[in-house]
C-alpha cells in the first residue's frame, strides 16, 4: 500500500467481498480531494477498509502510510488514530458508526495487501453534521451495519466532544477523556449509584486519591446526601476533615446490643462443629430473655431474637448463669461456662469498649443511625469510619452491623419518602472474598445481599479494591459501573475482563499500560466507555496514602526520642 490514493486496498476487498454480494467496485463512493490544512486532510481521507462485519464486530484493514501521516497530526485523537484502543469512525450511508480498536496485527495474506488488520468492536452511532461531517446526536448501540468495502475515518476531537457530551442528566466531572485535554469525562450520578459501582486498581496506581475524587464531586453536587465510608486504614479520615463527619473507636460508641443473633454468634462463641451448634442453641435462648427485660420488648409485644432491643450484658450473663443450674437443660455446664467466660472477657477488655461499654445500654439506636447515616446532613454528607482501631477478632463484625444497618433502615423505611445511602467499602475483599476464600462471615452475606436487592430499597454500593480476583465473582457482576485502574496481575485482569460488557474489550486490554491517575469507566454510569486521565486533587482533601521516600526520610535525623515517646504512649493507650 503505497498511497490511500491508489485505491489499492480499497480495490483489493471490494473484489474479495463482490462475490459475497457487497458493491462492485464502480458503486463505490469517490475519494474525497485533500484540503491544504494537515488536520482536515486526515479528517477527510480514509485510513482504511472495513473487510469482515460480525454482529458486534468487524475486521478493519488500516494503510500503514495513512497510519503514520496521522501521527504527526496536531490533533491528539487522530494523532491516536489505529492504534489499540483508538475511536475511529465508519460511514454507514448517512450515519456514521464509531468503534474502538481492540487488536493490531501485520497483514499475512495477500488480500489485505501489506496493511495492518484490526478487530474493531462497534460503541454506537451518529448522525453526519452536514456543514462539517461530524458526528452529532450520538446514540448507544448500532441499528445499521457497515457493508464489507465501507471506509473507515479518524474520529476527531470534535466528534468526541460530541460522543461524550452531557445529555443533561445529573453528573460529576472527574476528569478529561484520553487523549484529549479538553473533553470532560462525567458520570451520571443517579445511574452511577443506583446500580453499584467498582474501583479497581493496582496498589499504587492513584486509587485511594481517585476515590476522594469521585466522593468530593459527590458531596459538592449533593451537600445533602448520606454516605457511609468504610476505612480499613484511617487514611480518608484527612481527606474529609473539613466535609465529613469523622467516627472511630473514640466516638463510635455503637451499641452491642444493635448485633443480630447471627453476629452475636461471631463474637460471644468460640467452639466449633458440634459444640457450637449448641452453644448457638444456648445464646439464642438467652438472648431472647435478656431481650425480653427491657420494657420497650413488652411495649412491642411479641420480639425476635434479631430485635435491635437494648438489653444489659450482666442480665446475660445471670440468666446464662440460671440456666445452668436448670436439673432439664439437656446439656452440660461447658456449654454455659463457655459463653459466660467470653462474655466477661470482652467486658474486661479495653479494646471493646467503644461497643461494650456499660454507657451504651440506653436506647441511642435514633441518635446513632442520624450521626452515621448523616440525617440530616447538616453540610456534612459523608461519614467516615475509620476501623483501624477495632480489634482484628471482631473488625468483620462490626462491618457487618454497620452495612447491615443500612441495608435494614432502607428496608423498615420503605414506607417513608425514600433517603437513598451509599455504602463504600475500601479493601472490598476483605469482607466479600471470593468462594475459595470464604469464611461463611455475616458480613460476606450482608453486603452480596446489598449488592443483589439494594437497589430496590435505595442503598447503593461501592466496592475499591486492589485484588479484584480475590473478590466474590456475583457481587462484582452486580456493580453496574466499573472504573478499572491499572492492574499488574493477570489473574485480576481477566477477572475485570470478564466483569466488562463486551464492547469495552478494547479498553480493557489497555489496562496494564495504564499510567497512575488512570482508569477504563465502562457501564451504567457512562455513555459508552471511555478511558479517563483523573483531575489533580488539592493536597488537603487527599488521603494519607501516599508512599513514604526513603531517600528523604533516611537522610535526615532529629527528634526521635520525642517521636517513639509519643508513639509508645498510643501504642499502649490502644488510641490515637
Amino acid at each position: 500500500m503505497s498511497e490511500m490514493s491508489s485505491h489499492a486496498a480499497f480495490e483489493a476487498a471490494r473484489t474479495a467481498s463482490a462475490g459475497a454480494g457487497s458493491p462492485q467496485p464502480g458503486t463505490m463512493p469517490p475519494m474525497p480531494s485533500a484540503a491544504p490544512a494537515a488536520t482536515m486532510d486526515n479528517v477527510h481521507r480514509p485510513i482504511g477498509v472495513v473487510r469482515d462485519v460480525a454482529g458486534g464486530t468487524c475486521i478493519v484493514v488500516f494503510d500503514p502510510d495513512r497510519l503514520n501521516e496521522c501521527l504527526t497530526d496536531t490533533d491528539p485523537s487522530i494523532a491516536m488514530s489505529g492504534q489499540v484502543s483508538s475511536q475511529i469512525k465508519i460511514r454507514v450511508g448517512n450515519t456514521w458508526l464509531l468503534g474502538v480498536v481492540r487488536t493490531l496485527r501485520q497483514a499475512y495474506t495477500s488480500e489485505d495487501h501489506g496493511g495492518v488488520v484490526a478487530e474493531v468492536d462497534f460503541m454506537g452511532e451518529g448522525d453526519t453534521e452536514r456543514l462539517t461531517g461530524n458526528i452529532f446526536g450520538f446514540r448507544r448501540g448500532v441499528t445499521r451495519y457497515p457493508m464489507p468495502g465501507a471506509l473507515a475515518h479518524v474520529a476527531t476531537r470534535a466528534d468526541l466532544r460530541q460522543i461524550y457530551a452531557s445529555d443533561g442528566r445529573a453528573n460529576i466531572g472527574i476528569g478529561t477523556v484520553h487523549p484529549t485535554r479538553d473533553i470532560r469525562a462525567g458520570i451520571y450520578i443517579d445511574s452511577f449509584l443506583g446500580k453499584h459501582f467498582a474501583l479497581l486498581g493496582s496498589t499504587g496506581t492513584g486509587k485511594s486519591t481517585s476515590a476522594s475524587l469521585i466522593l468530593h464531586r459527590i458531596c459538592e453536587l449533593a451537600p445533602e446526601g448520606h454516605i457511609v465510608m468504610i476505612d480499613p486504614h484511617g487514611e480518608y479520615i484527612s481527606a474529609f476533615r473539613d466535609r465529613g463527619h469523622l467516627l472511630d473507636v473514640s466516638n463510635l460508641q455503637m451499641p452491642y446490643w444493635l448485633m443480630n443473633f447471627e453476629e452475636h454468634c461471631e463474637v460471644f462463641l468460640t467452639s466449633s462443629g458440634s459444640d457450637r451448634v449448641v452453644d448457638a442453641d444456648i445464646l439464642a435462648r438467652c438472648l431472647q430473655q435478656a431481650r425480653s427485660k427491657n420494657r420497650l420488648a413488652t411495649a412491642i409485644g411479641k420480639i425476635t431474637v434479631d430485635s435491635p432491643i437494648p438489653y444489659l450484658l450482666s442480665d446475660l450473663v445471670n440468666i446464662l448463669q440460671n440456666e445452668m443450674g436448670k436439673l432439664d437443660k439437656g446439656t452440660g455446664t461447658i456449654p454455659y461456662q463457655r459463653i459466660r467466660s467470653k462474655i466477661e472477657e470482652i467486658r474486661g477488655d479495653a479494646r471493646y469498649q467503644f461497643m461494650f461499654s456499660g454507657m451504651l445500654v440506653g436506647d441511642c439506636m435514633t441518635d446513632f443511625i442520624a450521626q452515621v447515616f448523616r440525617l440530616p446532613a447538616d453540610g456534612k454528607p459523608i461519614s467516615i469510619i475509620d476501623v483501624s482501631g477495632v480489634p482484628s477478632e471482631i473488625t468483620q463484625t462490626v462491618v457487618a452491623v454497620l452495612s447491615r444497618l443500612v441495608f435494614d433502615f432502607a428496608v423498615w423505611a420503605r414506607d417513608e419518602e425514600t433517603r437513598p445511602i451509599l455504602l463504600v467499602c475500601e479493601e472490598a475483599h476483605r469482607y466479600v472474598p471470593a468462594e475459595r476464600n470464604a469464611d461463611g462471615s455475616s458480613v460476606a452475606r450482608v453486603l452480596s445481599r446489598i449488592a443483589k436487592e439494594g437497589r430496590k430499597y435505595g442503598v447503593s454500593l461501592g466496592l475499591i479494591t486492589q485484588r479484584p480476583s480475590d473478590l466474590a465473582e456475583g457481587v462484582l457482576s452486580q456493580c453496574g459501573t466499573i472504573i478499572a485502574m491499572r492492574l499488574n496481575n493477570e489473574r485480576d485482569q481477566a477477572h475485570v475482563r470478564a466483569a466488562m460488557p463486551e464492547g469495552a474489550r478494547g479498553f480493557m486490554d489497555a489496562i496494564p499500560a495504564l499510567r497512575n491517575r488512570e482508569c477504563i469507566v465502562c457501564g451504567e454510569g457512562v455513555s459508552i466507555p471511555m478511558r479517563v486521565s483523573f483531575d489533580d486533587l488539592d493536597e488537603a482533601l487527599r488521603p494519607a496514602s501516599a508512599d513514604p521516600s526513603f531517600a528523604l526520610q533516611w537522610s535526615k535525623s532529629g527528634g526521635e526520642d520525642a517521636m517513639i515517646d509519643r508513639t509508645t504512649q498510643r501504642w499502649r493507650a490502644q488510641s490515637r
